[in-house]
């Protein structure tokens, strides 16, 4: 229920929540469209412009999508939204596109105390590691370490890990009814090691762009740990601060 107490958080906001809410707990899936702000405003006893502005927000943190003449809708993992919201590695030239991604290995381990700790899992438990390298025109660019909890995507790569798709969250979102709604991360340089430097054809010791992240729900639940080793050599991190 809507608080109107003045020491309360304002109308908008708890409006938003409860959006946010609901498409967390699956009432609207993602691609579904919402009600118009016309039936929220009546359902919630508020006015229109207040449904407005909370959807406003969401729309902006790229929770829900307008689309003209046809609604408001939960958004959902494509190629466009992988290669500009969550994607940051560019061209010298600076051309954006998404690499191709071949699978190294794929299997099933307990969590090392770091891991569990990142992603905010028990001491024991069971993840996927995946292991991939990523191209661009066929030159081998980013070796990525990605760390799944087991729990949340069982059956995950047992039917052949040749058969994960390039975009990941894609796949968590159709077939796990995950969305990654955000993400953190760390930057930092490091050297190549040798097993490095022969996966990306460079020396032992190149410089390399480790990229860490930690991927999240939009109820804030941690579900990925990716670290990525990046040759710069003809590519740049770009990222746009809002």
């Amino acid at each position: 229920m809507l608080s109107t107490d003045k020491g309360s958080i304002s109308l908008y906001m708890q409006i938003k929540e409860l959006l946010v809410a609901r498409i967390g707990r699956g009432d609207w899936l993602p691609g579904d469209a919402i009600p118009s702000e016309i039936q929220l405003a009546q359902d919630l006893g508020v006015s229109q412009g207040t449904v407005r502005k909370a959807i406003t927000e969401l729309v902006e943190k790229n929770v829900l999508t307008r689309k003209q003449g046809r609604g408001t809708f939960v958004s959902t993992h494509d190629q466009e939204r992988a290669l500009f919201h969550f994607f940051h590695i560019a061209a010298d030239d600076g051309q954006k596109a998404l690499p191709q991604s071949s699978v190294l290995h794929l299997r099933r381990k307990a969590a090392s105390r770091a891991e569990a700790a990142k992603l905010h899992l028990p001491g024991g438990s069971r993840v996927i590691n995946i292991e991939r390298i990523r191209r661009f025109d066929e030159r081998p660019t980013i070796l990525e370490n990605i760390v799944l909890p087991a729990e949340l995507f069982e059956g995950l790569g047992l039917d052949g890990e040749g058969n994960l798709p390039n975009t990941l969250y894609e796949l968590y979102q159709r077939e796990y009814g995950i969305t990654i709604h955000r993400a953190s991360e760390c930057l930092k340089a490091v050297g190549a090691s040798e097993r490095e430097a022969t996966l990306l054809e460079v020396a032992p010791g190149a410089a390399l762009l480790q990229i860490e992240r930690i991927a999240l729900t939009l109820e804030d639940t941690p579900v990925e740990l990716r670290t990525s080793r990046c040759n710069t050599a003809h590519h740049f991190y770009e990222n746009t601060i809002f």
